[in-house]
């Protein structure tokens, strides 16, 4: 069973790496340990991720296909002071030196023990300044002429707010956690939290999300029965995709 996200204010990382695997594990292990955890399989989606959200560090792999990590660190300090943890099967000094030139604040080579990654982490949030929350603008994702304010948990249509009920609020908290990424129905189903007797059993667990995601669906799209934000993945889940 998936590990329920923390329900607490903590600092909200960004895990990036485009083995699937790894990412997995780096996931529930830091959501296990208290901390909000986005994922992002590339550079690619990292930047869009970045683009709307805000992150108190980011775990980045070196070696991704595309755009590496390196590359991607530079950017992440032309932008900001976002902390910047870099993760790599190298361990030359020449890659140690590039990435502490390109602004990382720490290396850490694979293999690593988790523990070992979890200090490292909370050494650089100890001392980077925690930022101030007020002037921080609202996290909002877009979805054609909807906007989605992440905090709040509130869906709009220009200046008219949407009604979501309080399961298709879970969903949509569910998938911003994981913009652009597939979530699986069984991993809907444990947070929704359906009781598996009421509903028939696993299959009949699944069909109920199926339904919610349908009537979600009528929300967020134009066309309900050709979604472009809410896609069914064949065989694995669904996906949301932002503008």
């Amino acid at each position: 069973m998936s590990p329920e996200p923390s329900t607490e204010t903590g600092p909200h990382l960004l895990v990036v790496d485009d083995d699937d695997r790894i990412r997995m594990l780096l996931q529930k292990y830091l959501l296990r340990n208290g901390y909000l955890v986005t994922t992002a399989r590339d550079a690619a989606q990292a930047r869009r991720l970045l683009h709307g959200l805000v992150f108190d560090l980011i775990v980045l792999d070196v070696m991704m296909p595309g755009e590496d990590g390196v590359t991607l660190t530079r950017h992440i300090r032309d932008a900001g002071s976002t902390p910047v943890l870099l993760l790599t099967a190298r361990g030359e000094a020449e890659d140690r030196i590039a990435g502490f030139e390109a602004g990382a604040d720490d290396y850490l080579p694979k293999p690593f023990e988790p523990r070992e990654l979890l200090l490292r982490i909370t050494a650089i949030l100890r001392r980077t300044p925690r930022r101030e929350p007020t002037p921080v603008l609202p996290q909002v994702l877009v979805l054609g002429p909807l906007r989605y304010d992440i905090e709040r948990g509130e869906l709009r249509r220009g200046d008219t707010p949407v009604r979501l009920t309080q399961t298709e609020a879970t969903l949509m908290r569910l998938f911003c956690q994981h913009p652009g990424e597939v979530i699986t129905r069984e991993e809907l189903v444990d947070h929704l939290g359906r009781d598996r007797a009421a509903h028939g059993g696993s299959v009949g667990q699944e069909r109920a999300v199926d339904v919610q995601i349908t009537r979600l669906r009528r929300k967020l799209e134009r066309d309900p029965k050709l979604p472009r934000h809410l896609q069914t993945v064949r065989g694995a889940g669904y996906m949301l995709v932002t503008d």
